[in-house]
């Protein structure tokens, strides 16, 4: 039951989202002048990601309980952009929102090894992070950057 009240709510907000939008924000995003705030988010995890690796390799794990919690609660975009990202995924959405979950799970995996000051944990739990963003980017990155950013 909750599961037509998902696709109800979410038939709802894309209804708002057709009248609350220009055109121009469903065309296929080739001729956005901006980078979108998803860009701008991936950075900002880019660089999470980054400093991770630095704290692994001198084992500051206070850094790493400060950094990961970042990671798994990472911004989101603004509602228009999700439904544009949303609908770009299609019948591939609810496996796009898994792999932010996994990621998000895999941060918290992180931040509490750290914690423990388990060095292993915290190799493996970051092992697990990057399998999951590179299984997301290896399937979503290229055709997203191609429809929304006219780049192959």
């Amino acid at each position: 039951m909750q599961h037509k009240s998902s696709i109800a709510r979410i038939a709802a907000a894309l209804g708002l989202a057709t009248t609350s939008i220009g055109p121009q924000a469903w065309a296929d995003g080739n001729a956005a002048a901006e980078p979108m705030e998803l860009r701008r988010i991936m950075r900002e995890l880019g660089q999470d990601m980054q400093a991770v690796v630095d704290g692994i390799s001198r084992e500051d794990w206070e850094r790493i309980t400060k950094i990961a919690p970042r990671i798994a609660e990472h911004r989101q975009p603004p509602f228009a952009e999700k439904v544009r990202i949303l609908g770009f995924a299609g019948g591939n959405a609810g496996r796009f929102k898994r792999f932010d979950e996994q990621t998000h799970q895999a941060a918290r995996a992180l931040e509490q090894a750290a914690r423990r000051g388990d060095g292993p944990a915290v190799i493996a739990s970051f092992a697990t992070l990057q399998n999951s963003c590179l299984t997301c980017h290896q399937e979503f990155r290229k055709p997203f950057v191609e429809h929304f950013y006219g780049q192959p």
